[in-house]
């Protein structure tokens, strides 16, 4: 592999970085919301599953003793 020197490996980087395309604050903000809102339904749904189980879990284990 070609080695460079540090100056022609800062060029790269910046033609690289130039290449990106960014989103929009709109589209950030939307993406933000959703995933906020995802993770509040999930942590509502492993709660209740975690509820269910410790229910039946108790039930059983009151049953047998």
């Amino acid at each position: 592999m070609a080695r460079s020197n540090p100056f022609q490996f800062m060029q790269q980087v910046r033609a690289e970085a130039a290449k990106v395309v960014w989103p929009s604050r709109r589209e950030t903000v939307t993406t933000t919301i959703i995933v906020f809102i995802m993770a509040t339904i999930m942590a509502i749904f492993f709660f209740a599953v975690d509820q269910v189980i410790q229910l039946g879990l108790e039930g059983l284990l009151t049953v047998a003793s």
